[in-house]
């Protein structure tokens, strides 16, 4: 039996040039609607594999993204902002997307039709059987995808994927195929919508919870985000000002004097 795309099937809608600007936006919406019911559906995956990333990581692992075009972007995105949220050094979760940094802005001819490529990738950064590999294809198909995930899991990786399309060809080479069924696009093909949402929001789902689970968050705040600009550290101040009862001024002090809530809550509490 062929394997059918529904992620390429047909627009549920017709003539969208002779709509009104109206209707158009209502109608994309009342798709992405479905978005967030679909990745609910994908939580028994979604948790397995957070399972098997925590114990790795704290021994040491890392997780790596590796798609192409939006899919490569999105788990590029998602790495990029671990740092600043979480505190984390940059070399802990890492997007690999076909193309290299060119193609975060622009196409890169035929580079996710190369099936070896990905793996070469990953073998820069000295991946190993700690490491987590992470495959991003709404089609499901990408060789450049595929092939990287194949190797890796051969390597001894936790291998896993985030597909749009149900029985996928990249779901059959992982561990823990995540696939998100959101149906056809409203431009028909055009990956970057529902399933680029649901893309973004299952890769929030995965690193967040395992940064919770790293000890990164304490309650509900990030604690050991970075103090990159002026939002942040008031922001900072004011979880301390919460936490451990200071004026502001004084708690602005002790989170510039420190470098992070953590580091301040845990210097403060020593000195006590």
């Amino acid at each position: 039996m062929a394997f059918v795309k529904i992620s390429e099937q047909p627009s549920l809608y017709n003539d969208l040039e002779k709509k009104s600007i109206h209707d158009i936006l209502t109608e994309i919406n009342t798709e992405d609607h479905k978005v967030a019911d679909a990745v609910g559906r994908a939580i028994p995956q979604i948790e397995k594999l957070v399972a098997g990333i925590v114990p790795r990581m704290k021994r040491g692992g890392r997780i790596f993204y590796i798609g192409a075009g939006t899919s490569g972007r999105l788990g590029v995105l998602d790495a990029s902002e671990i740092p600043p949220t979480f505190g984390m050094e940059p070399t802990w979760v890492i997007g690999l997307i076909a193309g290299g940094d060119t193609a975060l802005r622009n196409p890169v001819e035929n580079a996710e039709d190369d099936a070896e490529q990905g793996w070469k990738d990953l073998q820069k950064h000295n991946i190993n059987e700690k490491d987590t590999v992470i495959g991003i294809a709404a089609s499901g198909t990408t060789p450049y995808v595929i092939g990287a995930l194949k190797r890796a899991r051969e390597a001894g990786c936790l291998t896993a994927s985030i597909t749009s399309n149900p029985d996928a060809p990249v779901s059959g080479v992982t561990e823990v195929p995540i696939e998100m069924i959101v149906g056809p696009e409203y431009v028909t093909g055009s990956s970057r919508m529902k399933s680029g949402t649901g893309q973004k929001m299952i890769c929030n789902m995965i690193t967040t919870t395992v940064m919770i689970q790293m000890g990164r968050v304490k309650g509900n705040k990030m604690v050991n985000m970075q103090l990159t600009n002026a939002k942040l550290v008031d922001r900072g101040s004011r979880m301390l000002v919460d936490e451990l009862g200071l004026e502001y001024d004084e708690a602005r002090r002790l989170l510039l004097l420190h470098g992070s809530v953590k580091a301040a809550i845990d210097a403060y509490g020593h000195r006590e």
